[in-house]
């Protein structure tokens, strides 16, 4: 396992675990998700402020049926059951499907003649996610162990593809893509949401930048993530942008983690985003 992984499974594995402690009320639920000192990919919320990253993608009562924990438990940074236009009868497979919240509202989207499977490498946010579907009383669901570069199903066995800000923690991307496309269906969809940077990025403040919105192995350059698309084989690529975030956002919480802040931090504002990344695996 690379150093990447080892990094992102520990973190992770840390989130669910303190979740769990919630669940299990051996911990206050202030801070519960929160694995990157002090977030994976933003948290809920640092200093009293409204992290722009994670705060405010589900609309409201989309959530309100599930399990606390599986919201307590989101880390993504985008909605892609919405955006992904679900329709009833299909196998969705959530990539890197954490507490299960994606899962969850995939399987009320495509009903009871669908499938949503959720594919996660953390064995303790496979028990999470598991907990959760059987408190929602969830039946058209299912949790495999397993990394998102070596997808453990069938080709041509899914009709969408979804994921929340797990792409960006990858170390080979252009592999994740490849595993995509091979597990759609002819026709089949990707549709995921992940951060994207947009346009030239000096090294130094990408790195300060990827402590912010990325956590550990950061995002892919607009132009870059839909050349991968074209490359692995995927029909239309588009990005569109769903949340841009700005300089100041990132001012607040490095300076609250302790991370010096570079001076030209604010010649980044609006260069790193929340996109929606769609594709179409070909027919034939």
């Amino acid at each position: 396992m690379s150093n990447i992984q080892e990094v992102v499974q520990a973190r992770y594995g840390e989130a669910a675990r303190r979740v769990l402690a919630v669940a299990d009320n051996d911990l206050s639920a202030d801070g519960a998700a929160s694995c990157c000192a002090p977030s994976c990919c933003g948290g809920s919320a640092f200093n009293g402020t409204v992290d722009p990253i994670t705060s405010n993608l589900y609309v409201s009562g989309e959530t309100d049926e599930l399990p606390s924990n599986a919201v307590l438990a989101s880390l993504g940074c985008g909605n892609p059951t919405a955006l992904a236009e679900l329709r009833a009868g299909e196998t969705v497979l959530d990539l890197g499907s954490g507490g299960g919240i994606d899962v969850l509202l995939s399987a009320r989207r495509v009903g009871p003649t669908g499938k949503a499977i959720g594919l996660d490498m953390t064995d303790d946010m496979l028990e999470l996610a598991r907990r959760n579907a059987a408190e929602a009383g969830v039946n058209n669901v299912q949790f495999l162990r397993g990394r998102i570069e070596e997808i453990p199903l069938p080709s041509n066995s899914v009709d969408v593809i979804i994921s929340n800000c797990v792409i960006n923690l990858s170390g080979d991307k252009r592999t994740v893509l490849a595993e995509a496309y091979r597990v759609l269906k002819p026709g089949g969809r990707f549709a995921v949401s992940d951060v994207v940077v947009r346009g030239a990025v000096p090294a130094d403040m990408r790195k300060s930048m990827e402590l912010w919105v990325g956590c550990v192995a950061g995002a892919l350059e607009e132009q870059e993530f839909l050349g991968l698309l074209r490359e692995v084989g995927f029909d239309a690529p588009s990005i569109e942008p769903t949340r841009v975030y700005r300089s100041e956002d990132a001012r607040v919480f490095l300076e609250g983690a302790g991370i010096p802040v570079n001076e030209a931090l604010e010649h980044l504002d609006g260069k790193f985003m929340a996109a929606f990344v769609r594709a179409t695996k070909p027919l034939t």
